[in-house]
């Protein structure tokens, strides 16, 4: 994105207080004041599929002003905020650090949580359980901090600081970030790097990737004659679709296989994971259990590393994992 970044020692020092936790540094008296704000942001409900987006952006403009940052709401499609916070430039002149996050976190089932979701509850351990906690308000918030912490130094980055909190990751971000990033608004900003989510790391050692897995979301549905629930015959709908999903299991298998054995970093290979599977004839009490379906379809998160050879995979798809049928 833009001309090759320069790591220059402005930037070095900025960067072990944006990727590491900053409670690592700061003092006791501190500590109860960064976990609440974080709990705050942890309850406030922005789930799919309907994430209160209002609020959310509320408590970042609140953030905002406590920490003197300018602050910019802008939306590309209604209800859906994207807030843009600046630290300007001692040297405006220079490229800028976009440092992004989403708002948005996925669903939760109640009912296998230990303790509410929403709830942000800390045990004994110190340990917070709630939806974001790691995907990814944690982050945005470690940003926040950072420079909390960073400001109260007197530290002055040489180069414009810039945080965006995006909607709707967990869908696809096709109404936050991507637009945002074909937008005037992010051409204005004379970005050189970002820096995005990564894996949660249980200690202080971090791993940094310099390149995203493309997601791949992909539906496959299969078709066949209806027929009773006791009866045997080739090319069922769900039969159909079952030799497909056991020709992706083994391919699943097959890369699995290369993380396992050390060959591969789980960011090498294409993973594949069945996300949802829809078939049956509903009843008023569930399925009509005698009756085999003229349809059915399975669901698949895939997500492709920029090293894998797409033209081959979309050849499989075609000819290996899309039934006959």
């Amino acid at each position: 994105m833009g001309k090759p970044f320069n790591f220059n020692h402005q930037f070095l020092l900025l960067l072990p207080l944006l990727l590491f936790p900053v409670l690592i540094n700061s003092t006791t008296d501190e500590q109860p004041e960064i976990i609440s704000r974080f709990q705050e942001y942890l309850r406030i409900n922005t789930a799919q599929p309907s994430p209160d987006y209002e609020k959310s952006t509320q408590f970042l403009l609140t953030q905002a002003d406590s920490l003197s940052l300018e602050s910019q709401v802008v939306e590309f499609v209604k209800g859906k905020p994207l807030v843009i916070l600046k630290w300007p430039a001692s040297d405006p002149s220079l490229p800028s650090i976009l440092l992004n996050s989403h708002t948005d976190v996925v669903p939760s089932e109640i009912s296998k949580w230990a303790y509410p979701p929403l709830g942000a509850h800390i045990d004994e351990h110190g340990n917070i359980f709630a939806r974001g906690s790691q995907d990814m308000k944690c982050v945005g918030m470690q940003y926040l901090e950072a420079i909390r912490k960073l400001k109260s130094s007197g530290f002055q980055p040489k180069r414009s600081l810039y945080l965006s909190f995006v909607p709707d990751e967990e869908i696809g971000g096709h109404d936050g970030v991507e637009k945002f990033s074909h937008s005037d608004v992010f051409k204005s900003m004379n970005v050189d790097i970002v820096l995005d989510e990564g894996l949660a790391s249980p200690n202080e050692n971090y791993r940094l990737f310099y390149a995203e897995r493309t997601p791949w979301w992909l539906v496959i549905k299969s078709t066949g004659a209806p027929g009773h629930g006791a009866k045997l015959y080739d090319n069922s709908a769900m039969e159909n679709l079952f030799k497909s999903i056991e020709i992706i299991r083994r391919f699943r298998a097959s890369q699995f296989d290369l993380i396992k054995a050390g060959l591969k970093s789980e960011g090498d290979v294409i993973s594949v994971n069945m996300a949802s599977l829809k078939a049956g004839t509903p009843s008023p009490t569930g399925f009509v259990m005698n009756l085999q379906p003229s349809e059915a379809e399975a669901g698949f998160d895939i997500r492709v590393p920029p090293t894998a050879n797409v033209e081959s995979l979309e050849k499989r798809l075609a000819e290996e994992w899309a039934p006959a049928s």
